[in-house]
């Protein structure tokens, strides 16, 4: 099977359907934020080794809900998107936050690397919401997606945090 098809040369690609529309339409976009966000995790993944099985779980979780913004209407064919994981990163958020100290005010995103790195997929990851956001779509599966995309951004800050305290580096606070 070859990488490239040529049925995107001219400016269009298929939804979950198969129907054809634009690379620049909002759903494209919203997708398109997704991906980066999967691959910026990927990167995570490999700063980050022993939160990898964690974060492998988040990219399989955003690949379902990438699938789901990918289609215009609700599709039987699709694996649900798994709803039960919002809590899951609830849990992993209050889990982290408990080996830490209360935040004192706004964090500038500094060192070390990893921690830098989980600040730019929470923008990321904000950016993606809010392209989903935009679409409008009030079907479940998608407002789903949306939940499950606002308490990521909240974990990866965590996350960011945590590296912080496990480098015995502190925290950049915003006193301005």
């Amino acid at each position: 099977m070859k990488i490239y098809t040529k049925a995107g040369d001219a400016g269009e690609t298929s939804l979950v359907g198969g129907k054809r529309v634009s690379k620049g339409s909002l759903r494209v976009c919203a997708y398109g934020d997704m991906d980066e966000l999967i691959s910026y995790i990927g990167l995570l993944r490999c700063e980050i080794p022993e939160h990898d099985a964690f974060l492998r779980k988040v990219q399989t979780v955003l690949m379902t809900g990438s699938a789901h913004i990918a289609s215009e209407t609700e599709n039987p064919r699709l694996t649900p998107f798994p709803y039960e994981e919002i809590r899951t990163l609830e849990e992993e958020i209050d889990r982290l936050s408990q080996q830490m100290p209360p935040m004192k005010s706004f964090i500038l995103p500094a060192g070390p690397v990893a921690a830098a790195h989980c600040h730019i997929a929470r923008c990321v990851c904000r950016r993606s919401e809010r392209t989903c956001v935009a679409l409008n779509d009030h079907r479940p599966d998608v407002q789903d997606v949306v939940r499950y995309l606002n308490r990521l951004s909240d974990l990866l800050f965590t996350l960011g945090r945590y590296q912080c305290v496990t480098h015995n580096i502190s925290e950049d606070f915003w006193t301005d």
